[in-house]
This record gives structure tokens, sequence and C-alpha cells, in this order.
């Protein structure tokens, strides 16, 4: 995409390439372009600018504050919050003041973790509105005045100079502040903008944005946009716009819809099954009796739904954030913790991300005769003392790294050498000259350092220098050319070599990409850095090349399914602003994949609060660090593989007590729902109240289970997952069934159906053995859910076998020995036998669950339930294995032909070698 742009002597000279720098402009509309014809030194009236202020507004970013108790309140919001709030107001209604107590303690607890893990996650505005600057220097009414940059407006005239933070997006005229053309252009740093990690040089005519740096020069600009429309603005904006509710809250959402459907069908039933038998009992049912009723049915509704699910996930996330926290990843949403499991692809910013943002010596070009240490001592010895420019900076710094005679040395006081006269960096003629003493050989000399083209001209021409800096430049290296004058003369130059400067990878990120790749996330660099840049990059980093630009996103004739498998088949994108990288982001989200998206920068922030998981690294700026979900405190990325194996330790938990839960409120509902209309049999309220109040308490420990780490992304797959809850909720439903028969027909136990708590006939000990079995055998499910596998691949920890076992062997001893108006004693043969029993019945159980999850497929459920769209999801799955496996056997037959060719090359250079001279 360049222009030949050289220096010749005759036409056969070597030409220097000038690799054009690509930045994405945009046209004016005609409106706006006749608002930019103000008179440079003059400026707009005072009239003027009251007019543009009420059409455009200040420039300022907005911002729409929410409401702290309308925060609160939304975490009690959802389908299981919906049904346990509605039990809270029923048992208020019924004066059932113990289920009011502990039903509004679970919501309130539930709502102030969510709410104070995060209540600092929302001040990505205030961080970006911190960037811009405060005051300008502007032309009003033919006067140069200094103003608030928020009163701004359109057609105004800046004057830019060294060090001012841009106030506003501007075009810039080629004019200094006296009217005079400028001699210098501006270089402007916009890398918290773009990415890019070099300033970038801007000319007349050349659009400058809005919170960049101005880094060399001064110059008078028309601007152009303001407030929400600039570049910094537009991103602001797809910060504000992007709400949506998180992946886990919908995954809790779905589970929720599930069983408040069939709680309340079966409850339902119950409910007025129970009040047509209390009207056959009594002919006529007054308001005590509906409330006797309504309160039984309250208890098993309570007892039912999982009141404690919200709160056990919610601290299982708490204690994986603190474990983080303990690594030095700071986890600002709560439910990122879980999401950051099922990542899949994990986009990431180059600049300050994979790199360190920090220009830095490379390999050099040497002519024959010099070392590196040569290169880098004269290059030294040429440089400005004290200067901040990146690229001195970045000379200076290998110099005295890699020259063991400047090692020591303290401020530019060289051992045997002694610069005479320095001339620094002058635009004009792009290099610095310094003439230097050598106490040693007891002559001067002189040393220059600049652009590659000056330099070459200054030794007179040199083609293979030429084409050494072009093949650098291909590769997205910046070179400075190093020149002494020949020994015994100041007139006479000698090039000595070319320095070759590249912001490097951060030392562990292309570790970190590894091991992403080898847990099945896949890692893609989306940067604003020029396109042949990042491929230098990707190559260092062990990535693959194929990295597009950001015409490949906005291509008018793709259709967004298009775009997005371009996305998904792309290595990375250069040459992006926010709005691509929030693009990239939105579209590989459409292809259901949980995206993480990793940056430091202001042009990062909309695209870090797009993804499923937002990580901000290491020293970025305050709205990245606002934008994200996750906040690095140590640099580079390798705490990104300690935050995913953590995460996918807490998945496995959640999953675990979910699959665990459901099951028991299946078993739960079946059970009673059964004995109730069947058996006209129910059990006391408190019993039921004890169960689920005493196991869910238990279930608490999972949150410092061991865990069985997934090597590939995990994923919620509800269908499974309610499926085999089903399952298992029916096997549990058939052996409490068999204890309540065997107990009833074989030990000849009363079943006391249809009798009251209060009846003094009630044995009351069929109440117990049902309580016990009901309390223990679902509950040690929870031995089996904890994995996929067969439970004794990963066995339990001994604090949470500890606490299940407690809970159920206290629920034993309360049966054995009864207590008053709880339980009724069974005796020690009883309570041990249906301990036992349940304890064993959890192994058949783990049976069942690992052959679910082995026979289980996508292509089963297309089966099970088959309609037309997932009919064609499973032809379109089908024929993308076909073609990932021809693609697959392609590339290994060219892999075969390229090494074929190799080892046939190296042969032949082997025979030549050999051959006699």
């Amino acid at each position: 995409m360049g222009e030949k742009a050289h220096e010749k002597k005759d036409d056969k000279e070597a030409q220097f390439e000038d690799h054009e720098h690509v930045e994405v402009s945009e046209e004016l509309s005609p409106e706006l372009e006749a608002l930019m014809q103000t008179e440079p030194l003059k400026g707009l009236s005072e009239a003027e600018v009251a007019e543009r202020t009420a059409r455009f507004g200040k420039n300022e970013i907005s911002e729409k504050k929410t409401n702290p108790l309308l925060k609160f309140l939304s975490y009690f919001t959802g389908a299981i919050a919906y049904l346990i709030e509605l039990a809270f107001i029923l048992s208020g209604v019924v004066e059932d003041w113990i289920d009011f107590g502990i039903i509004g303690g679970l919501l309130v607890i539930n709502a102030l973790i969510g709410f104070i893990e995060e209540s600092k996650a929302d001040a990505a505005l205030d961080a970006l509105k911190n960037t811009l600057a405060l005051k300008s220097r502007v032309f009003r009414d033919g006067r140069l005045q200094e103003i608030e940059s928020s009163e701004l407006v359109p057609g105004d005239i800046v004057a830019v100079r060294l060090g001012d933070i841009i106030p506003a997006d501007a075009r810039l005229l080629g004019i200094s502040v006296d009217g005079s053309d400028v001699e210098v252009n501006l270089q402007v740093d916009q890398s918290a903008l773009t990415g890019e990690s070099l300033p970038v040089e801007k000319k007349r005519g050349d659009t400058i944005y809005s919170s960049s740096i101005c880094k060399q020069g001064q110059m008078l600009a028309v601007v152009t946009k303001t407030g929400a429309n600039t570049f910094i603005g537009r991103a602001a904006n797809l910060i504000s716009i992007t709400n949506e509710q998180g992946h886990f809250q919908k995954i809790v959402n779905q589970i929720g819809n599930f069983l408040v459907v069939i709680t309340l069908t079966m409850v339902v039933i119950i409910f007025i099954y129970l009040l047509l038998r209390r009207k056959n009992e009594v002919d006529h049912l007054s308001k005590t009796d509906v409330f006797d009723v309504l309160r039984d049915v309250l208890v098993l509704t309570v007892a039912a739904i999982p009141v404690g699910l919200p709160t056990v996930m919610s601290v299982t996330m708490a204690v994986g954030a603190k474990q983080l926290a303990a690594k030095q990843v700071i986890v600002k949403r709560l439910t990122a913790v879980e999401e950051m499991a099922s990542v899949s692809v994990l986009c990431s910013d180059k600049t300050g991300t994979l790199t360190l943002n920090k220009l830095t010596f490379d390999e050099p070009y040497l002519k024959p005769g010099f070392t590196k240490e040569d290169l880098l001592l004269y290059s030294y010895l040429a440089s400005e003392p004290g200067a901040n420019d990146p690229i001195e900076m970045a000379v200076r710094t290998a110099a005295k790294r890699d020259v063991p005679l400047l090692a020591d040395c303290t401020g530019h006081t060289i051992p045997g050498f002694k610069v005479a006269s320095f001339v620094p960096f002058n635009p004009a003629t792009k290099l610095t000259q310094a003439t230097v003493v050598d106490h040693h050989a007891g002559e001067s000399f002189r040393v220059a350092k600049g652009a590659p083209q000056v330099i070459v001209k200054l030794v007179g021409g040199d083609d293979e220098a030429t084409h050494a800096v072009n093949l650098l430049a291909r590769r997205g290296l910046r070179a400075l050319g190093v020149a002494r004058t020949v020994p015994g003369t100041l007139d006479s130059w000698q090039l000595i070599g070319m320095i070759s400067l590249l912001d490097p990878p951060r030392p562990d990120s292309a570790e970190t990409i590894r091991r992403c790749e080898e847990m099945g996330v896949v890692v893609k660099m989306v940067t604003g850095d020029q396109l042949i840049i990042a491929k230098e990059v990707a190559g260092r980093l062990g990535m693959s090349r194929a990295i597009l630009d950001a015409n490949s996103l906005t291509d008018p004739d793709a259709t967004d399914a298009q775009l997005a498998d371009r996305c998904l088949h792309a290595d990375g994108f250069a040459q992006v602003i926010p709005e691509h990288k929030y693009r990239v982001v939105e579209l590989l989200q459409s292809k259901g994949l949980l995206v993480g998206m990793t940056g430091d920068g202001v042009n990062d922030a909309p695209a870090l609060k797009k993804a499923n998981v937002g990580i901000a690294v290491h020293d970025c700026t305050d709205a990245a660090r606002s934008a994200a979900d996750i906040v690095l405190l140590a640099p580079g990325l390798s705490t990104i593989v300690d935050g995913v194996l953590t995460s996918r330790a807490i998945f496995q938990r959640m999953r675990s007590y979910a699959l665990y839960r459901i099951t028991s409120t299946v078993h739960f509902l079946i059970f009673f729902f059964i004995i109730t209309l069947a058996f006209r049999w129910q059990m006391k309220a408190i019993l039921l109240i004890f169960i689920a109040v005493l196991n869910d308490a238990a279930t608490l420990v999972i949150s410092v289970d061991n865990a069985q780490i997934s090597r590939r992304p995990d994923k919620w797959r509800i269908g499974q997952l309610i499926t085999l809850s089903v399952i298992l909720g029916c096997f549990l439903t058939a052996l409490s069934f068999a204890v309540f028969f065997v107990a009833r027909d074989v030990f000849n136990i009363p079943d006391d159906a249809g009798k009251q708590s209060e009846d003094d006939t009630k044995d009351g000990r069929m109440e117990t053995i049902i309580y016990l079995n009901v309390s223990s055998a679902p509950h040690f499910t929870i031995f089996s859910t904890r994995l996929a596998g067969f439970f004794w691949e990963n066995l339990p920890s001994l604090t949470f076998t500890a606490a299940i076992l407690a809970t159920q062997v206290f629920a034993m001893f309360i049966s054995i020995f009864g207590i008053n108006n709880l339980t009724t004693a069974i005796g020690g043969g009883w309570g041990v036998s249906l301990l036992a029993i349940s304890l064993a019945y959890f192994v058949v159980l783990d049976a069942v669950k690992v052959f679910v999850f082995r026979i289980w497929s996508f292509e089963l459920t297309v089966k099970l339930w088959p309609t037309r769209a997932r009919k064609e999801r499973l032809r379109h799955k089908k024929e993308r294995l076909i073609i990932d496996e021809r693609v697959r056997l392609n590339v290994a037959r060219i892999r075969a032909v390229s090494k074929a060719i190799y080892a046939a090359n190296a042969f032949a250079k082997a025979g030549r070698r050999e051959l006699p001279r």
C-alpha cells in the first residue's frame, strides 16, 4: 500500500520503500464541512459559538448515573427470586414467622453479596472524562484566549503545542499562531486511543483525535467534532449502551424457570386437592381451614424451591474471587468468575497487553568489521543526554545493558571518550551528530545517528543497507542508521550499521498463549497498530499470521454470518478502531461463543465492556480498568491462566451443586405430589423446613471442595442438566417409595395416612423413616454429581465430606432417639440401615449418571426433540466437520511436501559445500 520515495544519484541506486501509515479516516458531511471555513486568526464570534453550542451541545461526554437503591433492588429479580419472594409474602400472610425470617434473610444476604462485590464496577464513563483536556487555547473574536475545553464547538480554531492533550477531534491547518507556515509536522501519541506503539506524524489536513497527546511541534487546527461525536466519545457511547444480561444470570434464570414451572404446577394441584379434601371433611371451609392448607402448601413450596441456590452460588464465586485476589487478579463482577470458565475465544489487544508498549533494541544490520557493541557504543555517543524520546531511551537502555564499557557510567560520561560538541535532533536534518575525543587513540571523530535515508546519503550511498532497511520495514520494525567518520578525517563517513527497534512481546506472552490453546482457548490479536507490525508480533508469539485489516470487518457485500465466520477463522485484526474491536466481540458472540477480551487503553474499553469477560491488564488506563470485569495487578498475562484454572474449578463446583439441587427438587416434588394425592400422606411441616435448611447450609462448603478441572472450556448444557436431574430424581423417588412400602407392608409400620400431627392415635415412626430417607438419599447424591466421571476418579475434600456426613449423622441420631414434637424414635436398626442404604444408593446413581453423560450428544437431543431448527443446526455441524477434516488433511499434505523440499534443499547445499574448489 506504500509509495516509492527515494533519494538517488542514478537510476541504478536502490530505493527506500516508504510504508504508508494506514489510519481510519472519515468524511465530514457537507453541512459540517461548511462550518469548518473559519478564518484561522480570527476565530468564531460569540454569536456563532452560542448558536453552535445550542446545536451540538457541550464538548463533554454525558453520563447516566444508576440509582444505588434501584441497583440494589435489581438483585431481587429473576425466576427463582420471584418464587422465593412469593413464599416470603405468603409466609407473612399466614403468620408463619419462622419461615418469614429465614426466607427474608436468604433474600437479603444474596442481594448484599452481589451488590457489595459489584458496587465499584460502573465507573467507565468517569474514567473517560478524566482523559479529556480541561483547558484549551482558542481564537475567538480575533483574540487567542484560554477557555474551558467543554465550551469548544465545531469550527473553533485551537492552538496545539508540545505536551497538550488534544481537546476535541480537529483538522490540522498547517500554520502557527502567527499565521506563518509551520516547518515541522506534529508528532502525536495516540496509543491509548488506537493501540499504535509509536507517535504518529500528523501534517496539514490530517485529523488529530481528542485525548491524544502532542509530542512534538505546534500548529493551529479547526475543531471538527466535539463531545459524543468524537473518536473517544463514540467509544464512551458504546460502553453506555452495553448493558446486557450476563451469561451466568441467563443460566440461573433458565434453571429457575424450569423449577418454578414444575413447583407451581404441582403445588397448585396439591393445594386444590387439599382444599377439596378439607371441604369434604368439614362441609364448609372457614378462613382458618384455607390458611391451614395454605400453610401446608407454603411449607412444601419453601422446602422444594432452591432458596439457597443463589446464595450457595454467590458464596462459591466469592471464595473463588478471594483465591484469585491472592494471585493478584481482582474480580470486579462476581459472575465473571464463572463465565471465565466457559470462554473459548480470548481477543487480546497487542500494544501494552501482548507487548511491553516500549520500544526495544532488536537484531541489527551490521557492516563487515563492526559488532553489535560497536553499533550501540557509537549510537550512545550520538544520543541526547536525558531525552525522553522513546527511540533515544531505547537506544540508551540497550547500550547500557549490552556494552560493558557503559554498564557503570553515570550521566553521559563515558570512560576513555569525551563528547566535545553535540548537535541535537532537528526535524529538518533528521539526525543527531556529536564530535568525540578518543583519549586512547588520541584523535577526534564524529558520529551521526538518524533516519536511514539520511545516514545512507551521508556515507555516499549503500544498496545493501537500503535493502536491509526495506526488509526491516516490511516486518514493521523501525530502523535507525549509525555512521562515524573514517579514522584520520572529520569529513569522510562510513556506515556502522542499522539499529532495528520494535515494541517486543512480553516475556510470558508466548507461553500464556500456548497454555491457553492447550486449555481450548483460542487467542486472537485485535490491535489498532499497523498490519505488518501485527504480523511480526504474531509470528514472534507463535501465533499464525492470518491477520486481517479493518476493511474485512466493514465489507458492505458480506452478511453478518459471513463476517462472523471471518472473525472465527482469522488469527486477528489490525488497524482497527474501538468500534471494530466491539464488532469483533459481537460477531464472535453471535456464533454462540463466550468471548474474553484483554486490553489496557481507552480504545479497548468498549470491547472490554461488551465481552463476556473483560480483562484489564497491569498499568492500564482508568477507562479500561473501569470497563473490565477482572483487573490484573501483576505485569504480563500469565495470571490469566491462573484465572482460567480457578474459574473452571469453581464452575465444576457450581454445576455439581446445580445438578444436586435440581435433582433434590425433582425428587421432593414428585414424591410428595404422588404420596399426597394417592395415599393422603403428609409430612410434618417443621421436618420439611429442617431438610431444606440443614442440607442447603451443609452444601455451602462445596466452595472449598476438590474439583476436577476440565481441559476444554466448560459449558452449561441445560438440556442435559435438567434431563439428568429428572432421571436421578425419578430413581430417588423410586427409592423413597420402596422404603415407604417396605416399612408399611413388610415391617407393618402404620403409615398414619390422613392423620394430623396433633392426632393422639398417630404412630409417627413412618414420618421419621421417610424424613431420614428424604434427607439423606438426595444429599449423598452430591458425592456423585460433583464430577462427570465415576465418583472415585477425584475424591472430595475432607472438609466437604465431613460437612455432608455430619448433617446426615445428625439426622440419623434425631431419628434413632427422637425429639419431642419433631421426630419419633425409630431405633438404631432403622437409623443405621436407612443411612447405609442412602450411602450405597448414590453409587447406583453414579453409574446412571456416567451412562447418561456417555450417550449424551447433540445428535441424541435432535432425535429426542426433532425441531426444524435443531435438524438444520445438526446438518451444518456435520458439514463443518467434513470440511474441517478435509482442510486438516490438505494442511498435513502441504506440510509433508514443505518438509521434503526443505530436506532436499539442505542436502543440495551440503553437497555444494563438499565440492572441491
